[in-house]
């Protein structure tokens, strides 16, 4: 991973605005009266060190204050805390991630920024897997020790996310700390960090105070207590923290009744001596605001007013926020990052007024939820609006809200707001508005459930009426973006001509999408020209104001097409210019600028590797592998994959470059992308005869053969490229067996259909190949012109490795025309600059080995430090084993194989899979001589 090279940006890592509660990301403030329990905080504090902490036992021990001292004395020894309050919405898996990521975010944005490009674009195992490697790893590079606590886990009964906790544990780096705090039983296997005593666990008997804390605490609350009344409080509550609170609560207050309380030990007895001893002393419109502030996760003092139903009593209501605080009445301030004080509700006090709530008549509670629906709504915090409004039995004023915002938080990359807003809505509102059923579909397309985007799609066409212009263009808008998505460029060719005049009341967001997509559909006609010119001519767009940028529709995403277009044309210097005032621009635009980010990251890295920047483009790419799998449009997938592979290749590294290949047909088969399962074929046959593996090669043949019969009579259809890479297939075999006339006749046809196509870079290579063939042949003279025209053709557009990668004898032929021609200076200097870029991929790697070696561990005397999963997989990768059959063998994820692949290359001082096998051959000669 190299997240080093990913510039920081604002917004990345970080979550919208409205998404987040940002009150349950910190921990409650402490208070001034909290006992020092030195005897639980030195426990902790000795055991700082250790994986996992968990903290189990009933509401009100305690177990939150005793972390918050424990923070305050770790802080100072450069421990960070990342702290997120769980609530039961947190039980979905994606609000849950959401939530996780955005708690470590608070510690730094670096470590989400992979995980949060790849949250929300899938549930499946997978996915969420891949997402929490992506943590563990930003965690682990970060170094510093980092505390994550997950206060209220018992809120959280969805086995997925105990699932994706448990993968969070399992493969946690040692300077991750995870702590548990849970009124039940941790719903995760801890028995293999118990045998490794690297758990703490504490339960009710560790958290109750001891007689000493409790008169400590008591003298606090009322200033005088004699030792024997501390010592009786005490055994009334047992050491439960709640309890000794709420005594002191009544105590304070004139009792009308007098008498000691019975025992004060449980949750039943907590909320029967509240309701007795302090809501029966309230007056009733105290009472009835502090029931209804129970609905709000937190609340201020103008929103408790507007629950009121008189917005104007503000005075009123922070009258009574203040003397609920300063009473200590289980009131807790929270930091917001504003100048508006928010609190929120002791969990204890806010069960016993939400079973208040629940007896109040229907009419009532929807009154309350309609009042804090309308506050929210007015203060732009649409999620806790949306929620409300469904609440309140406005659902449909919900859905209108939603419909308001969508356009602007959609042109505004605010995706998983949309998600989250969605979520609330009840399925009938959705179905019943096509413009929520719309947005629907682009969520479908962002998770990457297009069976779910298609099924849509057809049913709303459908449904819309014709007279409905401007809907019917978004759909046909959607069935295009569908369509590029699936690498589909044949169904997207067939609705251009509905794409041509968007209706005169479309929005900004359609138009620009339109332009876009008829950009890539007309380079995929060879039409580059008309492609650049619809991008120039483009109106200026505007979303609320604002300038159109970043998304699929905008106009950064317009300039990487403009960009691409030429480089199809094979003017990498160019477009290479294009890629970076894009990625500049983009790497400081945030979420909104996110697909232009991804598409010009993947295209500069095709062009960094064309003009022979190999570890620029390496560096560049391994850190966007996964996500640019999970998000991309298919073809940067296959740029990215194609270029770390042909690297790997140059720098000796044939299993690794196999390896991404395998992947890329991972992936293709798993979408069913034949074009791009055509291009893994292409790179295998291509390897396996530089091997001298004909078998090999000759198999792959034979699958993209049948892969291009398949295709046959798609003359006019971009599927017309699996018969290309055919053909280029077919030659190098014919090549390969001797039969050299075949393979002249079909690059004879291939160079014939990349100069009718006007890609040149392709006619380049096919040239230098041809040539290679050429003379073979014996017909010096064909080749030496073709090598000049190559020559010339290469110089003008700046490529490099399309001649040197045409074929292995290319910088021979290269070097033997030169020795012949006398060059003008300029060819000369061409030349010259290819025979050091030759040389340098053939004298050996130039991948992260060219890093300084303080970098890197020590490769260890033996294999002692690598753990039993390791050594398995070790055994495996000696067999030539791909990952994908090494998850397989063992029951393991790739991703997870891929995890324990880099830890391996630590240990052992390495950094590729030959370089391991080799490490591990030469322990075991050198073991044999022993």
């Amino acid at each position: 991973m190299h997240k080093k090279n990913k510039p920081a940006s604002p917004g990345s890592g970080s979550h919208p605005q409205g998404t987040i509660d940002a009150t349950r990301l910190l921990p409650p403030r402490s208070s001034n009266s909290l006992v020092p329990r030195q005897a639980l905080t030195g426990r902790l504090l000795d055991a700082r060190q250790r994986r996992c902490f968990v903290l189990r036992g009933p509401a009100g021990y305690g177990k939150t204050t005793a972390l918050i001292a424990w923070r305050q004395q770790l802080l100072p020894l450069g421990y960070d805390f990342a702290w997120l309050t769980l609530t039961g919405e947190d039980n979905d898996l994606n609000r849950f991630l959401d939530y996780l990521l955005a708690s470590l975010a608070q510690v730094d944005p670096e470590i989400t920024r992979e995980a949060a490009q790849l949250e929300g674009r899938g549930t499946d195992s997978e996915t969420v897997e891949r997402t929490v490697i992506s943590l563990v790893r930003g965690i682990a590079e970060r170094g510093r020790e980092l505390v994550l606590v997950l206060d209220d886990l018992h809120n959280l009964t969805n086995t997925a996310i105990h699932e994706a906790l448990q993968w969070l544990l399992d493969y946690a780096p040692a300077n991750l700390h995870l702590t548990l705090v849970s009124r039940s039983v941790v719903p995760l296997s801890l028995a293999r960090l118990r045998s490794q005593a690297l758990t703490l666990e504490l339960d009710g008997n560790d958290l109750r105070f001891l007689p000493e804390e409790s008169e400590q605490f008591l003298k606090g609350q009322l200033n005088q207590i004699t030792p024997g009344e501390a010592r009786q409080l005490h055994d009334l509550t047992d050491g439960w923290a709640a309890g000794l609170q709420l005594l002191c609560v009544s105590r304070r207050r004139p009792r009308q009744v007098q008498g000691e309380p019975g025992q004060l030990r449980d949750i039943p007895a907590f909320e029967t001596f509240f309701a007795n001893e302090v809501l029966a002393q309230l007056s009733q419109s105290d009472h009835e605001l502090l029931v209804h502030m129970a609905v709000c996760n937190k609340f201020c003092v103008p929103l408790c007013a507007a629950l009121t139903g008189h917005p104007q009593a503000i005075g009123e209501a922070a009258t009574l926020l203040e003397r609920l605080e300063s009473d200590n009445l289980f009131l807790i301030s929270v930091e917001s990052g504003t100048e508006q004080r928010w609190f929120r509700l002791h969990p204890l006090l806010r069960e016993t007024l939400l079973k208040r709530f629940a007896t109040l008549g229907k009419d009532e509670q929807r009154t309350v939820h309609a009042r804090a629906w309308s506050w929210f709504r007015d203060h732009d915090q649409l999620d806790e609006a949306v929620r409300h409004a469904v609440l309140g039995g406005q659902a449909a004023d919900a859905a209108r809200l939603v419909e308001a915002h969508s356009e602007r938080l959609y042109a505004q990359g605010d995706l998983r707001l949309l998600v989250d807003l969605m979520r609330c809505l009840p399925a009938e509102q959705v179905q019943a508005s096509s413009a929520l059923s719309i947005l629907m579909v682009r969520l479908h397309i962002f998770a990457r459930d297009f069976t779910a985007a298609s099924q849509l799609l057809d049913h709303l066409w459908q449904t819309i009426p014709h007279s409905d212009a401007v809907t019917r263009f978004r759909l046909v808008m959607l069935r295009a973006t569908l369509a590029v998505q699936c690498d589909d460029t044949e169904s997207a060719m067939a609705v251009l001509p509905q794409m041509l005049h968007p209706p005169r009341e479309a929005d900004a967001v359609l138009v620009g999408g339109s332009i876009n997509i008829r950009s890539w559909l007309y380079m995929h006609r060879g039409e580059y020209e008309l492609a650049r010119r619809i991008q120039l001519e483009r109106p200026q767009l505007l979303v609320d104001g604002m300038p159109l940028t970043g998304t699929a529709a905008g106009t950064l995403q317009g300039r990487c097409l403009v960009g691409l277009s030429l480089a199809m044309q094979g003017k990498v210097n160019q477009a290479e210019r294009v890629y970076r005032d894009v990625l500049y621009e983009a790497e400081r635009g945030g979420k909104a600028c996110t697909d232009a980010r991804h598409l010009a990251t993947a295209l500069l890295g095709q062009v960094l590797y064309e003009t022979n920047q190999l570890q620029a483009a390496y560096e560049l790419l391994t850190g966007w592998l996964d996500i640019l799998e999970r998000i991309s449009i298919p073809d940067s997938v296959l740029r990215v994959y194609s270029i770390l592979g042909s690297i790997q290749w140059l720098a000796g590294h044939r299993q690794e470059a196999f390896a991404y290949v395998e992947r890329l047909e991972d992936y293709a088969s798993k979408l069913k992308l034949d074009r791009l399962q055509a291009y893994s074929l292409v790179w295998r046959v291509y390897w396996h005869l530089q091997l001298g593996d004909q078998v090999a090669a000759e198999t792959r043949m034979a699958q993209l053969d049948a892969l291009h019969a398949r295709h046959l009579g798609t003359d006019d259809s971009p599927l017309k490229e699996i018969q290309v890479l055919a053909l280029h297939a077919q030659a190098r075999m014919r090549a390969a067996r001797g039969d050299l006339q075949g393979a002249s006749l079909r690059l004879e046809q291939l160079l014939a259909w990349c100069e009718g196509h006007g890609r040149q870079g392709l006619a380049v290579r096919m040239l230098m190949f041809s040539a290679s063939v050429d003379r073979q042949r014996g017909q010096h003279e064909l080749a030496h012109t073709k090598v000049m025209e190559a020559l010339r053709r290469g110089h003008r557009f700046g490529l490099m490795r399309s001649l040197l990668d045409a074929h292995p004898g290319a910088l021979d032929l290269i070097n033997e025309v030169a020795a012949q021609e006398s060059l003008d200076p300029v060819l000369t200097f061409y030349v010259e600059r290819l025979q050091t870029a030759g040389a340098v991929a053939v004298v050996g790697p130039t991948l992260a080995q060219e890093k300084s070696a303080g970098s890197r561990r020590p490769a260890p005397q033996g294999f002692e430090e690598l753990s039993e999963r390791e050594l398995e997989i070790m055994l495996l990768l000696a067999q030539a084993l791909p990952n994908k059959k090494i998850a397989r063998a063992l029951g393991l994820s790739p991703e997870t194989v891929k995890w324990h692949l880099s830890h391996i290359y630590s240990k052992l001082g390495v950094n590729s899979r030959d370089e391991a096998v080799a490490r591990m051959r030469d322990f075991e000669s050198g073991r044999e001589d022993a």
